[in-house]
């Protein structure tokens, strides 16, 4: 994982301060992710392992939710989710956020570990991988 985690505290206070656009970039499409929340918590292991021999886990991971209304997104998300699907990729988030007095271009790569979908939208569960900024 490289975050970098002054850049992710940051995001982080500027998320909880203002309503920042995320946008999800899938497959030549963009989705609008709103209600979007990132946490940092404990994760279901007790040493850094990787898991399934697929992907690698550390106890604490920063984890990010967001609920997407396009529900077109849902046939893409399939073979990007984890679990026993080793063919997985990462999900391309991109924001922009105020830091020093100066707009902040930021990419963010995920993995998608859960979805919920209801008739209007699809909330996401995902863990961040990378954090980088143009």
């Amino acid at each position: 994982m490289s975050v970098d985690p002054e850049l992710l505290k940051s995001l982080m206070t500027f998320n909880e301060k203002n309503s920042p656009e995320f946008l999800l970039h899938l497959e030549g499409s963009t989705y609008s992710i709103t209600n979007v929340s990132i946490t940092n918590s404990l994760t279901p292991v007790n040493e850094p392992t990787t898991r399934g021999g697929v992907y690698f886990s550390d106890k604490f991971a920063y984890k990010m939710k967001g609920v997407i209304e396009d529900l077109s997104i849902v046939p893409q998300l399939t073979k990007k989710m984890l679990g026993p699907n080793t063919e997985f990729g990462e999900l391309e988030i991109s924001t922009q956020i105020q830091k020093d007095e100066k707009l902040l271009d930021l990419k963010i790569s995920t993995n998608l570990t859960n979805s919920v979908q209801t008739p209007n939208s699809i909330e996401l569960s995902m863990i961040i991988v990378k954090l980088d900024s143009d």
